[in-house]
């Protein structure tokens, strides 16, 4: 082996705490941003595609690069867009250098995100779906500690301020990425075109991917518009509302926490179905909620329970597709990302005509739809179940 596998590992581990600022960080600053630039929810709401069509490109891109040429590069170099992205938000004082922004910190995170989880995949063979899990805690500790740290000092520096501090942390990532040595390519003699496109074909891949997309989608909707929920339709500060929108994080960091033990003792079908269960009846607990603290722990429920999804759909893709691993996970992080820019999109246009609360109707019934898939998946396809 001519890496260090703990220290590959704390790498990915880096950087999937970038990608969860790149996830939480509009989220947080949304209410700010609305304030300030005047918007209504359909254009704060077109904020949202822009940086997941970043994402859908960084995801394209990813999988066969790094099965040429490796990781180390393309974490540096997508790593910068984000900081460069999260600089220009600080500096912006116009919607177009906004959306510039939102571009950029979706490239970045779209690359990371997908390049980090086939990297683990790679290194972790025997224990995929635990390391998987693992290496989301540390989305988790990001995706919650942004929000928080923003509300809480929100009033004190405002929001652009803040933007240009986050960039400039992402800076000691680059720095640390710099000095590990990582897993050769796997595909260094040319990328093989016909076997890549093969998996196009290859209808588990499809549904597991058409499941991630329900998630990414629910995922990012209530990441995006909880702190807004919060703030309008049960009348919460705008940074008390942030801090609640950090504990949606901190839920979904503390299930992957418990999960690895979890797959150890239980099967990984199982498991999937009693998480998602228990997100669909945090959604029913948060949108009958009359004030905050009613709804506060259904939103924590949702994250809790929307925490198991990707660790083990990604196991079953790296189970399937070993040597085109990359590609593979980038094919389904193209169709999870689908989803993340659709989804907050359509609850932004139906919370304009009928309000948040029934525009957020749409993570149950992702819920019900995405269980419904797995169904299909595990009675088709009885080798993918991974029991």
């Amino acid at each position: 082996m001519s890496y260090n596998r703990k220290a590959v590992f704390s790498a990915a581990c880096v950087a999937m705490f970038i990608f969860g600022i790149v996830m939480s960080i509009l989220g947080a600053l949304l209410p700010s941003v609305i304030e300030q630039f005047g918007l209504d929810k359909a254009m704060a709401g077109s904020l949202f595609p822009l940086m997941t069509i970043g994402m859908l490109l960084g995801s394209l891109l990813f999988g066969p690069i790094v099965d040429r040429y490796g990781y180390k590069i393309l974490l540096i170099v997508c790593s910068t867009f984000v900081l460069a992205g999260l600089l220009m938000i600080g500096r912006a004082t116009g919607l177009d250098l906004l959306r510039g922004a939102m571009f950029l910190i979706g490239l970045g995170g779209g690359v990371i995100n997908g390049a980090s989880n086939a990297l683990v995949s790679d290194i972790y063979e025997e224990e995929r779906g635990a390391r998987l899990s693992l290496l989301g805690v540390f989305f988790g500790i990001s995706a919650f500690s942004i929000p928080f740290l923003l509300g809480l000092l929100m009033k004190s520096l405002g929001y652009a301020r803040l933007a240009t501090l986050v960039g400039a942390a992402v800076a000691i990532p680059i720095l640390f990425f710099l000095f590990i040595r990582f897993p050769e390519p796997k595909q260094k003699q040319g990328f093989p075109l016909k076997e890549g496109a093969k998996l196009i074909r290859e209808a588990p891949l499809l549904l597991f991917g058409l499941m991630l997309f329900f998630e990414s989608g629910m995922e990012m909707t209530m990441g995006g518009w909880s702190a807004t929920f919060f703030n309008e339709a049960l009348a919460t500060e705008s940074s008390r509302a942030v801090i609640y929108l950090s504990f949606f994080w901190l839920a979904l960091m503390a299930a992957r926490l418990l999960l690895p033990a979890l797959l150890k003792r239980s099967q990984a079908g199982r498991l999937l179905v009693s998480f998602v269960a228990i997100a669909f009846l945090g959604t029913l607990l948060l949108l009958s909620a009359g004030e905050a603290g009613e709804a506060l722990p259904g939103l924590m429920m949702v994250g809790f329970g929307f925490a198991a999804v990707y660790p083990i759909v990604l196991g079953f893709v790296g189970d399937r597709y070993p040597q085109l691993s990359g590609t593979a996970f980038s094919m389904v992080f193209v169709m999870a990302l689908t989803g993340g820019s659709l989804m907050p999109w359509i609850s932004g246009l139906l919370g304009k005509a009928y309000g948040l609360r029934m525009a957020l109707a749409i993570v149950p019934a992702g819920l019900i739809l995405m269980t419904l898939v797995f169904t299909l998946v595990r009675n088709k396809y009885p080798e993918n179940k991974k029991e």
